[in-house]
């Protein structure tokens, strides 16, 4: 995927955001799901990719226990959750579906990862020593490891967590330091834009920026996995190479609670 042959008539949804009809059924999770699912194989046709190394993570965030069961129902063994507290109320709650996972996107406090260590298969957010150091501190007392993106700020934007590109190799050589952190690739929030160029950027500052410290990562690090695009861009997050999307309202239908209510607005994102 480059600028050559890049699709830039690929637009982005973020004017459905808050639109989607509710799943209230598993035929509603099923169908939400097997569109998706089309897109993403579509998107993977058009640049030449596999859809199978393209995987889809729905995001459950502020949904409720029933939907999460219904989406389970459908086919859905693995859950994004933005909030630690949520996710480990979430994984507490349904428990007794013993294969679902989960996967923690959002920004991590240092005093929440206890929460993360309990509860995550994977955590999409490190963008800190301080969160490394916490997280590493809390696995080792459960005897588990976990995997982990570093998750890159590729719009430059103030109100946007994450790590400078230019930050991340030197970050990356830190993290050897810490066992228990298994670090799969690179995840990035693209701005929220109509203009299709400026989301794809995004993608693109990421993918070039894995390219560049591929070979350098340390040993044990793999930038294998890049994490980006979410309902309105993870189209155009595929064909500029993303393997996981996170895709929730696309899924689960529109959000009741605002954003505003649910995350500061300067750091929250329809996902």
């Amino acid at each position: 995927m480059n600028a050559d042959n890049a699709h830039p008539n690929t637009v982005t949804r973020h004017d459905q955001h808050g639109r989607w009809p509710q799943a209230a059924s598993i035929d509603d999770f099923r169908r939400n799901l097997a569109t998706v699912q089309a897109r993403i194989e579509a998107a993977c046709a058009r640049v030449g990719r596999d859809s199978r190394d393209v995987r889809l993570l729905p995001v459950s965030k502020t949904k409720p226990e029933a939907s999460l069961r219904l989406a389970y129902a459908a086919g859905c063994r693995m859950l994004g959750e933005n909030r630690p507290q949520e996710a480990h109320r979430k994984w507490e709650a349904l428990g007794d579906l013993t294969d679902l996972r989960w996967s923690v996107i959002g920004h991590l406090q240092t005093n929440k990862a206890k929460l993360v260590a309990q509860c995550a298969a994977e955590f999409q957010a490190l963008d800190s020593l301080r969160v490394a150091e916490a997280l590493e501190r809390r696995l080792q007392t459960e005897g588990r490891a976990l995997d982990v993106f570093v998750q890159v700020n590729t719009s430059g934007e103030a109100s946007k967590y994450g790590l400078a590109p230019g930050d991340v190799a030197a970050f990356l050589r830190a993290l050897s330091a810490f066992p228990a952190l298994r670090v799969r690739g690179l995840m990035t929030l693209a701005m929220l834009s109509a203009d299709s160029a400026r989301v794809r950027q995004c993608f693109v500052r990421l993918r070039e920026l894995r390219e560049r410290l591929r070979n350098e990562a340390p040993a044990g690090i793999t930038l294998d996995e890049l994490s980006m695009g979410m309902s309105g861009d993870y189209e155009i997050a595929i064909e500029e190479g993303a393997t996981v999307v996170r895709v929730g309202q696309a899924i689960f239908g529109a959000r009741s609670t605002p954003d505003s209510a649910y995350w500061p607005v300067a750091h929250d994102a329809p996902i």
